[in-house]
């Protein structure tokens, strides 16, 4: 393991946030084979014997995976500048330190998954699971955007629909999984969609594209987890179901990995 800052080692493997942990570490009450250390950017890994107030700190094997229902006016963040909501002033304090696994947009709503692992969140940002939402845009749906939903597409300029201090700029938009179009009517139009990609407003901007904003988006499942009847603001656990589906496609997730560094030609002489 590469060494990382010491208040991330603590969040991670700890309920303390990286600020707490800071706080901790500044009070003298962390110590690194056996120095007590306040410097901040101090970097460590599993190596090093670290200790808080005294007791050892160690490697957390075992995690949790919360359902949310994201309501619009929201922000996924641990706090903002401007004082708008968060999703943690909504949840319990006992999930702070949880961290999100990818995000949606302040305006956006529905399921989102959080967990207190960082190499769970790690590994489903970067997966390939099934993400399904219901997309209300502006006007009809064009022949045009239905030749995008199956071919793909690629953006030079896939800034409208962005946000405006967004740094992304050019964009490709693999073709969709499945889509199915519930209303196309020349004021307002609705598309169930699926996708396996949680690109920085993939939809916004694919619709954007073709002059038809996004009014209304919600994300109904991520792979075999489903948002079902819980309702806005609130949140659950995982089923047992969902843990073993979960756990299923991380291991797969891993051996596939594996394979792929296996085939990978030698740079030895």
């Amino acid at each position: 393991m590469e060494p990382i800052r010491l208040n991330k080692m603590i969040s991670h493997n700890t309920r303390h946030s990286r600020r707490e942990a800071d706080k901790l570490i500044q009070d003298g009450l962390v110590s690194v084979d056996g120095e007590v250390v306040t410097d901040l950017s101090t970097k460590v890994n599993f190596e090093n014997k670290i200790r808080i107030k005294g007791r050892s700190l160690y490697k957390k094997t075992k995690y949790t995976v919360i359902v949310y229902h994201k309501q619009k006016g929201e922000l996924v963040s641990k706090k903002d500048d401007r004082g708008r909501k968060t999703i943690y002033d909504t949840l319990p304090s006992k999930f702070s330190h949880f961290m999100s696994i990818g995000r949606l947009d302040f305006t956006s709503e529905g399921l989102l998954l959080l967990s207190d692992a960082p190499d769970i969140v790690s590994a489903l940002m970067h997966g390939d699971l099934e993400r399904v939402y219901y997309v209300k845009i502006k006007g009809e749906v064009t022949k045009h955007m239905e030749v995008a939903m199956q071919e793909g597409l690629f953006l030079a300029d896939a800034s409208k629909g962005g946000h405006e201090q967004s740094k992304v700029r050019s964009m490709e938009f693999a073709p969709f999984l499945d889509y199915r179009i519930i209303k196309s009517r020349p004021t307002y139009s609705t598309i169930k969609v699926t996708i396996n990609e949680g690109k920085n407003r993939e939809l916004r901007r694919f619709f954007g594209y073709f002059d038809a904003d996004v009014v209304g988006l919600k994300r109904v499942s991520y792979g075999k987890i489903d948002l079902d009847m819980l309702k806005p603001g609130k949140h659950r656990f995982l089923t047992t179901t969902e843990y073993d589906a979960l756990r299923d496609y991380l291991s797969y997730s891993k051996k596939e990995k594996a394979k792929l560094v296996d085939r990978e030609p030698s740079t030895k002489v």
